[in-house]
């Protein structure tokens, strides 16, 4: 019984402590004592080039914080224009990995942040260590992702063709594109849209999927296409292949007065 009634009077002196101060009578707010006085908007030291190596090699996740010091080392900003990945002409992205935001390792998570113009398309290609989860927040985003070999538009039936899922998001919609799948995004308006994607890995990775074929030896390109592509044509269409975001299909382009570039 002694034992509950100290606990009881620690409990009721702790909250009478935490009360609010009562207001002032000319109605004027209380005065109060701010919590921390870390608000200053100074950057953080940069941190060392090896931080990633030393993050793994701590004895224990404990001596991780010792090696990320200011508080502002845990703050990623998908603002900062400088962390673009020069993605292409139809707009860009910024991906949080464990080397672009070192306090990512060990989380087995990763974000990214994608900026699609008008017409903006993201060309097909796969994560080799990740399923993402893409939320639009602004705009429209057309996406489409192409399951692993044995998934036919009629189940079992391969004369039916591959199947291809294909969805339009709106604001604050989700889909899943799973690890490996080919997939890509493409706004089909006028003004940018933009969405959001997080990963299950902080080393998600990124292939395009028209760069890593024709990185192929010419004639096994041509053998993997048969007749469809002549061979005298492959370096031609090596230099043609646009960055990862590109300009968007035609009728778009057409719609919104947007010269194409070459």
């Amino acid at each position: 019984m002694l034992i509950n009634t100290t606990i009881a009077i620690a409990i009721m002196a702790f909250l009478a402590n935490a009360a609010p101060a009562p207001a002032p009578a000319d109605g004027s707010m209380p005065s109060t004592t701010p919590i921390s006085n870390k608000t200053d908007s100074a950057p953080a030291a940069p941190l060392p080039t090896d931080i990633t190596k030393q993050l793994f090699l701590a004895d224990t996740a404990a001596d991780r914080y010792t090696l990320l010091p200011e508080d502002k080392n845990f703050v990623f900003n998908f603002n900062d224009s400088t962390k673009f990945n020069k993605g292409g002409k139809g707009g860009d992205l910024i991906a949080a990995n464990r080397k672009t935001f070192a306090p990512l390792v060990g989380t087995g998570s990763g974000m990214a942040v994608g900026f699609l113009k008008g017409c903006g398309f993201n060309t097909p290609h796969v994560h080799p260590r990740a399923t993402e989860l893409q939320i639009v927040i602004k705009g429209k985003v057309i996406t489409e992702m192409v399951p692993e070999n044995g998934v036919f538009n009629v189940p079992n039936k391969p004369e039916s063709g591959r199947r291809v899922i294909r969805n339009e998001l709106g604001p604050f919609q989700m889909q899943p594109f799973y690890q490996g799948s080919v997939h890509s995004q493409f706004n089909p308006d006028c003004e940018e849209a933009q969405f959001i994607a997080s990963f299950n890995a902080e080393d998600f990775g990124t292939g395009q999927v028209a760069d890593e074929l024709l990185a192929l030896d010419g004639e096994m390109f041509t053998a993997a296409f048969g007749e469809a592509v002549d061979a005298e044509e492959l370096e031609k269409f090596r230099k043609q292949i646009p960055a990862s975001i590109a300009e968007g299909v035609a009728s778009c382009l057409q719609k919104c007065n947007i010269k194409k570039s070459y």
